[in-house]
């Protein structure tokens, strides 16, 4: 790698994650989570776990020529909540850039804070730093579709901590305009406002980590409360009310008024007897439209920017109701959301962001495939047998047995969703498969399954169909195929389609070859690990798991003792 940039992407506190990015390609995206069975959203915040995961995915530490910091707010105290514990085991302060961005202003290149003090030697020991929401920014639009094209793009970037903003970036020159808010509201809303229902509700009083008060406490809620609103349909009194709240009481992006609006809202709605789903369908509904308004308008006032792409980031963009529904406005010529919108695509945007700085260039080649590889010492529990089986055989014991098969095969998915490397794959042909998955993931009963489809027979099955290779767009079941795949339809018709191609094996073989068997290009896909955590890293800790008969890797079918 000599004379060639080594790019280090950090992303330190939450969703923590080391990404390297070196001649316009991603080489690997390593998320905490995903190491030894970690617990869902925690941090990286050790210098020899960081300087580990670099050499486990290839990269010598010394080779690393430029290191990018994601940035975040500071305490109130003014201290920084960014730190790293170096070998010696004191802990390091890091001087960041801060959490977001403030409009107006020409157009021009990014720049990032510069700092030092990192903990990392033979790495160097300064850095940039990009704000929280720039590292968003580059995330989506370095792996987007329009970057390969050389084509300028809109960002919108909307995220826990803030409201959604703008961006125009245009990467012949590295120009970003920023363009401002198209919202009110900071994406936090969402989970403080369904935290006040008893599906979600949190408790500081609770003994249970995830009921407890705090953020660590909401992180579960949206994706809940996303499933739960298709149990209600949006009732237009109860928009009313919050609309009418927030022209008295803006949430802006304080927890305290996001609180405050929270309140208003239900004692304005208490008495009407609406139920939770429909109040919670209803804000859905409602943020959705403040959000499409601020967008309309901003294009309205700036038609220069009408029909560019547009680029979407920040965990609020795994809400799957929003991106259809930006999609089918028929604002933008195309619309692209990355596998990793929330932080977990934090430490490649930092990487991206740094790169466009120092090479000038603005397109990333990368795989979704690019997070760690199988470590495993390879010793079968007591219990488990381990047999050689083929793709094609996978298939035909799904297609025979219609069990739940733990797959782990290759490099980790980047970002949240299981996309067939550390999945729980099974027929979707039977509705109790639904309510089977969600037993033995201990989740609740109206949650609902993820189908994977075969890209070329998906139009057939949903509507609209479209490729949709990272689940991150709603799409309904088409009448004819609903009673066929019973197990991945939402109580509203619709469902979390991931299409794959041939780019996505071994998936796309076994998907073939149980289509071949069933004549059901669909099955249902889910993410394989232990409750609060990641991702299980190898087939040791799915059989050690037990939850399922089967656990199938690299050719491997393993099988418990009791089949």
């Amino acid at each position: 790698m000599t004379g060639t940039a080594v790019i280090c992407g950090l992303k330190l506190t939450h969703d923590g994650a080391v990404a390297v990015i070196t001649d316009g390609r991603l080489l690997f995206s390593t998320e905490a989570e995903k190491i030894g069975n970690s617990p869902r959203h925690c941090g990286l915040t050790d210098a020899g776990q960081i300087l580990d995961e670099l050499r486990a995915s290839g990269v010598d530490p010394a080779e690393v020529t430029h290191v990018a910091v994601d940035g975040w707010t500071p305490r109130v105290d003014g201290s920084s909540y960014v730190e790293l514990r170096g070998r010696d085991g004191r802990t390091h302060p890091l001087a960041v850039a801060g959490y977001s961005d403030e409009p107006g202003g020409p157009a021009g290149p990014v720049r990032p804070v510069h700092g030092d003090g990192l903990p990392l030697h033979p790495m160097p020991g300064g850095f940039a730093s990009y704000t929280h929401s720039a590292g968003h920014l580059f995330a989506s639009y370095c792996t987007s579709p329009f970057a390969e094209r050389d084509r300028p793009a809109l960002v919108v970037v909307w995220d826990g901590g803030m409201p959604p903003f703008l961006y125009r970036y245009d990467p012949r020159g590295g120009a970003l305009r920023r363009v401002g808010w198209v919202g009110p509201a900071s994406g936090g809303l969402y989970p403080i406002f369904a935290s006040h229902f008893p599906p979600f509700r949190v408790d500081r009083r609770s003994p249970d980590r995830d009921r407890m008060f705090g953020m660590e406490a909401l992180f579960p809620v949206s994706g809940k409360a996303m499933a739960y609103a298709a149990l209600g349909k949006p009732d237009e009194d109860a928009i009313a009310v919050m609309e009418r709240v927030t022209a008295d009481l803006p949430p802006a992006d304080t927890h305290l008024r996001m609180y405050g609006w929270t309140r208003e809202v239900l004692r304005r709605l208490d008495g009407s007897g609406l139920p939770d789903a429909t109040v919670i369908s209803s804000f859905q509904e409602y943020l959705f439209r403040v959000l499409l308004a601020g967008v309309r308008a901003a294009l309205r006032d700036a038609p220069e920017l009408a029909g560019l792409p547009l680029c979407l980031s920040g965990g609020c963009h795994l809400n799957i109701t929003w991106n259809a529904g930006l999609r089918a406005s028929g604002l933008f010529e195309e619309v692209w959301v990355p596998p990793f919108p929330n932080d977990a695509g934090s430490a490649i945007g930092a990487a991206c962001a740094e790169m466009v700085r120092v090479t000038g260039r603005s397109a990333v080649r990368w795989s979704a495939f690019a997070g760690p590889g199988i470590r495993w010492d390879g010793v079968v529990p007591a219990g488990w047998s381990a047999r050689p089986c083929d793709v094609a055989g996978l298939a035909e014991l799904l297609h025979r047995e219609n069990e739940p098969v733990v797959v782990v095969s290759g490099r980790a998915e980047l970002g949240p969703r299981a996309l067939g490397h550390r999945s729980i794959i099974a027929p979707a042909v039977n509705a109790g498969m639904r309510d089977t998955l969600n037993r033995l993931k201990h989740r609740e009963g109206y949650r609902p399954v993820a189908p994977i489809c075969l890209a070329e027979h998906a139009a057939e099955v949903f509507a609209p169909g479209t490729r949709d290779p990272y689940m991150l767009f709603a799409h309904d079941v088409r009448p004819e195929w609903a009673d066929r795949v019973p197990a991945i339809v939402h109580v509203d018709g619709s469902a979390r389609l991931q299409t794959v191609d041939a780019t996505s094996s071994p998936t796309y073989e076994l998907l073939r070859a149980y289509h071949r068997l069933s004549g059901v290009p669909v099955l249902c896909n889910t993410s394989a690990n232990h409750p609060g955590k990641g991702f299980f890293p190898d087939p040791g800790s799915a059989m050690a798991w037990g939850q399922t008969r089967y656990v199938w890797s690299e050719g491997i079918l393993y099988t418990r003792g009791d089949n």
